[in-house]
């Protein structure tokens, strides 16, 4: 049957954004025999294992402090509850982020609204149209984007005006949430609830940065500003209270150089403090410009960031793997005996 032009249905904007993205709970999902048997494949399959294997021995490390680098968009793609559970179940001392991921997506979803089920295959003049951005499949509405900016504007107009680093200003976010959450168990709350410190060094880059533009505007002569040097030193500070270091990183970037840069920057402190004696890598980006999204893992280790004994790159799209790794580490027991390292109160 021919489509007429009077028949045709109109697209809306309720119509596009319907289906929302559902985040995988890992403690539902046991991986642990796939795992097991792609430690006997090669390619990839093989790497998951030894990554698997690796972040175990972080954990069943009793000196090891373990730190979580997050860039790129996996927690609004559906692995938003994998980090949550890692908080909560004790696999994470430190997290290291990029903007986006703490405030577009975590944040976000906290104050009630939803990442949507979409195609990479949009008209975006669309979609501009109806003021809905894009993460290749995945919708945002940007007027609940911008109620997530207002929102952050409204926490720093509440704050005393002064610089803060981004772990401080997170933290009060945390605070925010415990009192006004639409969603529980947001990652900024569990780890304000746990104290396990969030770093954003390039935190303006992401919605907070047009919420805290807004804010100075609004208050010229008294503000608040965000102190990425004090996050610099803030982490530097965990890394030689905590010594050895195990590193599990999404994607690279900001949030993987700075991590590593810590070990430098206590030696130049005089401090002489361990390489990250741990460290595995989920990503797609390429080797052969040099970068790596910041370096292989073995390359660091020239820089004196990063040994080499115990270090895997994962060559895969994280949204794919990152729950087998997880969800095998989780049903193995091993966060069970692990101590808290609780690194926020070293600020308090």
């Amino acid at each position: 049957m021919k489509t007429t032009k009077k028949n045709e249905k109109k697209l809306t904007k309720k119509d596009l954004l319907k289906e929302t993205i559902k985040h995988i709970d890992i403690k539902k999902i046991d991986s642990t025999a796939i795992v097991d048997a792609m430690r006997d494949m090669s390619f990839t399959s093989r790497e998951v294992a030894t990554a698997t294997d690796i972040f175990i021995r972080m954990l069943k490390d009793k000196n090891c402090s373990v730190i979580l680098t997050i860039a790129g968009s996996t927690s609004a793609a559906g692995c938003m509850q994998v980090y949550v559970d890692m908080v909560k179940h004790n696999m994470v001392d430190a997290i290291v982020a990029t903007g986006a991921s703490i405030v577009d997506m975590d944040f976000f979803e906290a104050l009630g609204f939803k990442h949507y089920k979409g195609t990479q295959y949009a008209d975006d003049k669309l979609l501009r149209e109806f003021y809905i951005d894009r993460i290749y499949d995945t919708y945002i509405d940007e007027e609940e984007l911008q109620q997530c900016d207002m929102t952050i504007k409204k926490i720093a107009d509440s704050l005393e005006p002064r610089p803060y680093s981004s772990r401080e200003f997170i933290k009060e976010m945390g605070k925010y949430l415990t009192k006004h959450a639409k969603k529980k168990d947001s990652l900024v709350q569990v780890c304000y609830e746990k104290n396990v410190p969030i770093f954003c060094p390039a935190f303006t880059d992401s919605s907070a940065g047009f919420g805290l533009v807004k804010h100075q505007i609004d208050n010229p002569d008294k503000h608040i500003t965000i102190d990425s040097i004090a996050d610099f030193r803030e982490l530097t500070e965990i890394k030689i209270k905590a010594g050895e270091t195990g590193i599990f990183m999404i994607g690279g970037g900001v949030p993987k150089n700075f991590t590593q840069d810590t070990v430098i920057c206590a030696e130049i402190l005089g401090y002489n403090v361990p390489m990250h004696k741990y460290a595995v890598q989920i990503t797609v980006a390429d080797v052969r410009d040099g970068a790596c999204s910041s370096s292989t893992l073995r390359e660091a280790s020239s820089w004196g960031k990063v040994d080499t004994v115990y270090e895997q790159m994962v060559y895969a799209e994280a949204t794919s793997v990152l729950p087998l790794i997880v969800s095998y580490v989780y049903h193995s027991g091993v966060w069970k005996n692990r101590k808290s390292r609780e690194f926020s109160k070293l600020f308090e």
